[in-house]
């Protein structure tokens, strides 16, 4: 089977519990947006946004239970 693209941004979510509609909201775009863009390599500054939503998301998510 084939690497799926952008594994470390997938794993990323899925440890954090948090869903891909909530990130892509919270970077500002749709969720099949997001999902395109999941699709092959992302540039440096849209992967290091996507990283720092999942990160906000889940601090909020720790935060609040």
């Amino acid at each position: 089977m084939a690497k799926k693209e952008n594994e470390a941004i997938r794993r990323a979510a899925r440890v954090a519990g948090i869903p891909l509609w909530m990130i892509a909201a919270e970077v500002g775009v749709s969720e099949p947006t997001l999902l395109r863009w999941l699709r092959f390599p992302l540039s440096e500054e849209k992967e290091h946004r996507v990283m720092a939503a999942i990160a906000h998301l889940a601090k909020d998510v720790e935060q609040n239970g």
